[in-house]
């Protein structure tokens, strides 16, 4: 595990986060300091639960962050869900993606997946994000019994599968993600520069195809529109053999939301 190299800067970024600042300056600040931070930029009315929950969030992470260099970011926006992770966090070559139970006993399974859509997110759709490992983390603050910690990560993107911690564990659960994991390190001041490229609106591929416009045209210009336009060959090469040898065909297309699927059949349709 190398050295880490994050850069930080004090200034937040008010288009993606509620807050945001290297770790140490966070560990050293005041929780008042924090959630003042939080709450200054909101965009709507703080119910008390809301509040409470970033109070307790500031607490487990004030302690399971104490030593660590990087950076981190509450409320970060991912544009494509319309929601905000909790918590961001970038420590050496890792990025955290962390949700948080808080009073929470269990580890439920719509949570789980709530936090492995935001990894999904990042991952495939977040430009800076698509060459760094990608760990969520979901935190029942309240749960006593722990899973066993397993850290699988996808050998063919970095995506680490969803990890299970409680507010006394987390520290444990991070340390853990960085000693099975190597890579560059995530340099914060670029990171945050990072665009989403999600695919059009359904709407929007549409008038593009009636247009005479291709798949490769109007995605998005990363690995995923090749893949498109290999899917939506495959799909046109499975047609000619059966027009060609009277037979039928179903082919499925899989792909995590967002990730054109609705696309290429359209495609397929107005070629077809």
């Amino acid at each position: 595990m190398g050295n880490c190299l994050i850069t930080s800067t004090s200034k937040p970024s008010l288009a993606r986060s509620y807050y945001s600042a290297s770790i140490g300056r966070f560990v050293s600040s005041s929780e008042e300091l924090i959630l003042g931070e939080i709450l200054r930029r909101t965009e709507y009315d703080v119910m008390p639960t809301q509040r409470n929950a970033w109070v307790e969030q500031i607490r487990v992470l004030k302690s399971s962050l104490n030593g660590i260099d990087g950076q981190i970011y509450f409320e970060f926006i991912v544009p494509r869900m319309g929601h905000r992770i909790d918590v961001v966090l970038l420590i050496e070559h890792v990025i955290f993606a962390i949700e948080f139970k808080v009073g929470e006993v269990i580890f439920n399974a719509r949570d789980r997946e709530q936090v492995w859509d935001y990894g999904l997110d990042l991952k495939n759709f977040h430009e800076t994000s698509h060459h760094s490992h990608v760990a969520p983390i979901l935190v029942a603050t309240e749960a006593k019994k722990l899973p066993p910690l397993f850290v699988i990560c996808n050998a063919d993107d970095y995506l680490i599968e969803p990890l299970a911690a409680n507010s006394t564990s987390l520290r444990e659960t991070i340390d853990e993600v960085l000693k099975c994991t190597n890579g560059k390190p995530v340099i914060a001041e670029s990171w945050e520069q990072g665009r989403y490229f999600p695919t059009p609106t359904i709407l929007e591929a549409a008038r593009a195809l009636y247009n005479g416009h291709g798949v490769h045209e109007i995605s998005r210009s990363d690995a995923s529109a090749t893949n498109l336009s290999k899917t939506a060959k495959c799909i046109e090469a499975i047609i000619q053999s059966c027009r060609q040898n009277r037979r039928k065909a179903i082919c499925f297309v899989t792909g995590v939301p967002g990730a054109g699927k609705t696309l290429v059949g359209l495609n397929t349709a107005t070629r077809h």
